[in-house]
């Protein structure tokens, strides 16, 4: 297994078989909130792992035992100035959107405390695992904000305009049990299972074909919020991208073959 920092408290560790890489919040002595490094450190290991070839899976976890991650770090935005605060915004944004632009299927594994930014970020991913020790929540109205790291439009995506209304304008903490009835995570495992879950769940995704992964996320992501009609053609440019690819005669010969399929090596 390979492991590379950015900065103090982001990790990426790319495992050596399966093309799976994980994205680790390391922060914990303030349970992972996200500080302006912390965010410079997610937006550079993003664009790391998008421009790997070799990454077919991203699974962003933590370090903290109680804690996904708790959102933006608010002691440090106590002592920013308007214009602090200002020039902060952009860099809190490329965080949040680097893990919503991976360009591969990315899965959240989530424990504890995972609100506002914190559920945010698992938000930005495909997939949400929890443990039964989750809960989930956007509070930000609170304190005075609203939700900045994408919450208001894809909470929405995820459980619908008026089931996202009420649980951004109430600012309410869902605990495990309620958060996988409501939709708001997708799996739910034991406590201690989440990473564990995740994991196994991105080898049984990466085990396909990498040009049909990023091809098939591709479309899900730009087809949403279009018409049926937009939303077609988003799909036949993506499939024309996988038809003639090596990956698809790859793909075919071995279902004829009976056998695992050897996908060709990035170009």
């Amino acid at each position: 297994m390979g492991e590379e920092r950015f900065g103090e408290f982001v990790l990426v560790r790319r495992h050596e078989e399966g093309h799976v890489a994980e994205l680790v919040l390391d922060r914990p002595k303030a349970m992972n909130a996200v500080s302006t490094e912390m965010a410079r450190s997610v937006a550079a290991a993003c664009a790391s792992l998008g421009g790997d070839e070799g990454v077919r899976v991203v699974v962003v976890t933590s370090t903290h035992e109680r804690a996904f991650c708790v959102g933006a770090d608010l002691k440090e935005r106590n002592s920013f100035s308007d214009a602090e605060l200002l020039r902060q915004r952009p860099v809190a944004r490329a965080a949040y959107t680097g893990v919503l632009e991976l360009p591969v299927p990315t899965i959240a594994a989530v424990h504890g405390f995972a609100l506002g930014g914190g559920f945010e970020l698992a938000l930005s991913c495909d997939l949400i695992v929890a443990d039964r020790t989750a809960v989930v929540g956007l509070p930000e109205v609170s304190v005075g904000v609203i939700p900045g790291g994408g919450g208001t439009q894809l909470l929405p995506r995820r459980v619908g305009a008026a089931r996202a209304s009420e649980l951004i304008f109430t600012a309410r903490r869902v605990e495990a049990e309620e958060a996988r009835r409501l939709g708001l995570v997708d799996q739910l495992v034991e406590a201690g299972q989440d990473r564990a879950e995740a994991l196994s769940l991105a080898a049984r995704i990466a085990a396909n074909s990498p040009v049909g992964l990023r091809a098939a996320k591709r479309a899900l992501r730009l087809g949403q919020g279009l018409d049926l009609r937009a939303g077609l053609e988003v799909e036949d440019a993506a499939w024309r991208a996988v038809a003639f690819s090596g990956d698809r005669a790859e793909g075919v010969a071995a279902f004829n073959e009976r056998r695992a399929p050897r996908w060709p090596p990035a170009v």
